[in-house]
């Protein structure tokens, strides 16, 4: 008995070591939390992903006063993506928003919220990042309009967590809401910059796109105009299969595919910070 209880010690540090591995942990969050590929990966008709170019860079464009640009291919090929990017380089343009020539990247790109990236959870999505199948796939350059653009950091995510509040559900579900960078899409915009402070989680953003026009929900803890009515599992549903209480079913670019790759206990880390988002 005394073997195998050793035996089977040993086999969950495996285990253990094997699911911490850095390639592991980067695909675990670029293909999920991260939605890396919801805008980074071509659609076809009625804006379904075309997987096939996976991270090879998007169609669409967002235009603003500040900016006109499409998502970047991202694979690792030399001649259209970033294969010829060091590590650093593809770190900072993650976490910095800049490229390697110290260009800024648009604000589309959500790199305010990256800035709270634990170190090994960054070097794990580099690592990853790299390594995935380059596609060949060329994307009009940006255009920048204005010199200075508007970045709005998100409170709480101006440095990385420290690893030791991981254990703690709010504060490992306020890291992995931020990068998925939920607020971004669910805080309205007031003169150009997030009301993080006066409107957190209240939705209104509107997303046009092949799937029609999507408006953001309000995802704080209102009873009535909120999810503060709803139980925990319908948060899951609706994060993971896009299914709201009432069963009607959200539409894109809300990415609940890429969440539905999450674990159950990072999903209620997420699911335990939004409790705490105050009721508006």
């Amino acid at each position: 008995m005394k073997g195998k209880m050793v035996w089977f010690a040993a086999l969950a540090v495996a285990v253990n070591v094997h699911a911490q591995a850095p390639l592991e942990r980067g695909k675990y969050l670029v293909e999920g939390i991260l939605t890396c590929g919801n805008c980074h990966t071509p659609r076809g008709p009625g804006g379904v992903l075309d997987t096939a170019q996976r991270h090879a860079g998007g169609p669409q464009v967002w235009d603003t006063s500040e900016y006109n640009v499409r998502p970047s291919n991202i694979t690792p090929d030399k001649a259209t993506g970033i294969g010829n990017w060091s590590a650093a380089q593809v770190k900072s343009s993650i976490r910095d928003g800049r490229r390697p020539d110290g260009s800024p990247l648009s604000p589309q790109m959500p790199s305010p919220f990256y800035k709270i990236f634990a170190p090994a959870d960054l070097d794990a999505v580099v690592a990853y990042v790299l390594a995935i199948p380059p596609v060949t796939r060329k994307v009009d350059p940006p255009v920048y309009k204005v010199k200075n653009m508007a970045v709005d950091v998100p409170p709480g995510a101006e440095k990385p967590l420290p690893e030791e509040a991981m254990g703690e559900p709010v504060k490992k579900g306020f890291y992995l809401a931020t990068l998925g960078h939920c607020m971004e899409c669910h805080t309205p915009l007031v003169d150009g910059h997030r009301d993080f402070k006066g409107a957190l989680g209240t939705g209104g953003e509107k997303f046009p796109g092949p799937w029609g026009v999507s408006v953001s929900r309000n995802i704080t803890q209102h009873k009535e105009n909120g999810i503060g009515a709803w139980s925990d599992a319908e948060i899951k549903r609706a994060i993971t299969q896009g299914v709201r209480r009432d069963g009607a079913k959200l539409r894109p670019p809300m990415g609940f595919a890429w969440y539905a790759t999450m674990s159950d206990a990072d999903l209620s880390a997420i699911v335990a910070y939004l409790r705490t988002v105050p009721a508006r």
